[in-house]
């Protein structure tokens, strides 16, 4: 290997030669580099997205959510606008119309996206309710009216058979994120729920048969072994898709203030998270724009193969068309052809 490497990285080479996951000592050794071997550890997470997580269409993966029911929620996550406990002043809904959800659907399809999610707020659907029952009839029903549409859901925490009923209505992906390392969950997210409630969904999902899109959040008080065990807890799980979000502090929440993820910080997660799970999609979610800023396009190359377009839950995004020239110039750099 290259003497110019810093050794841990040289060692990591492995991931790409064989595609066997990177362990989990050798991350917490990799999880302490700065300078210049971020760069090298950044290069070698962009040759491994490039060999084993390739999309069959050569793009990378791109989805569009929408805030389907907004506010009201009785659970007490630190970060979260939604939460009856913070005071961010969101609006606040009930489950959105039938024709509200299929004009947001149809306006993204327009735009060559065809990831659509429908979000809504709450603890989640133990039991199978009326108003759950609409969510699976417009899941059908947009399967139906758009062909290609994959059709996605975040409705938190589930039971067998909600979980059941959302595989036979022909859900692409379903997320529910456990944010953080298990063991520090309690202490910088809720207590008003425990995760193995989310880790417990995960499951029961899967022996369903559906996709899971499972993933975090940065900048809510985390260390970086943190998210080396982050990390390593969605290996065990699995999933199919990670997203990585990046707090962007909300006011009237507890989080409110806090300070910035530092960027070097930021990519060298993404790496290792690539690192860890080679042929997985890993998107980038919230805080893309707002705190990588003029760094975004470093991210696509530091393992990442998928992005949030469009907005988030009660945050603006950039436009899709926008993220769209910004892939296609990627494409250059082998950033955007994965």
């Amino acid at each position: 290997m290259n003497d110019y490497l810093h050794p841990l990285v040289g060692q990591a080479y492995e991931v790409l030669h064989t595609g066997t996951p990177l362990t989990y000592e050798l991350a917490c050794g990799l999880s302490g580099l700065q300078g210049e071997a971020v760069a090298d550890l950044l290069s070698l997470a962009n040759k491994v997205r490039n060999r084993y997580a390739c999309l069959e269409d050569g793009t990378v993966h791109s989805c569009s959510i929408l805030n389907a029911r907004s506010g009201l929620c009785a659970e007490n996550c630190r970060f979260c606008a939604q939460s009856l406990h913070n005071e961010a002043g969101v609006e606040q809904y009930g489950l959105m119309k039938r024709e509200q959800v299929f004009e947001a659907a149809g306006r993204v399809y327009a735009q060559g996206i065809r990831h659509f999610g429908i979000v809504t707020s709450g603890y989640g659907y133990r039991k199978i309710t009326p108003e759950f029952e609409r969510i699976t009839g417009l899941i059908r029903d947009l399967k139906e009216e758009y062909p290609g549409l994959n059709v996605c859901a975040s409705l938190g925490v589930l039971g067998p058979e909600t979980a059941a009923a959302l595989a036979r209505a022909g859900i692409a992906h379903y997320n529910i994120n456990i944010q953080v390392s298990p063991g520090r969950y309690h202490d910088l997210i809720a207590d008003s729920h425990p995760v193995s409630d989310r880790i417990d969904t995960v499951r029961l999902l899967q022996k369903y048969g559906v996709e899971v899109c499972c993933g975090g959040i940065l900048g809510v008080g985390e260390s970086m072994m943190d998210r080396v065990d982050m990390i390593f807890e969605l290996q065990r799980l699995d999933v199919a898709v990670i997203p990585l979000n990046v707090l962007v502090p909300v006011d009237g929440t507890p989080l409110e203030g806090s300070g910035a993820v530092a960027v070097s910080d930021i990519v060298k997660t993404f790496a290792l998270c690539r690192l860890a799970h080679p042929c997985k999609i890993i998107k980038f979610a919230a805080g893309r724009e707002t705190v990588m800023k003029d760094f975004q396009g470093l991210l696509m190359l530091s393992g990442a193969n998928g992005f949030l377009t469009g907005g988030y839950l009660t945050t603006r995004g950039r436009d899709i068309a926008d993220d769209q020239a910004f892939i296609e110039q990627l494409r250059h750099f082998g950033g955007g052809n994965s």
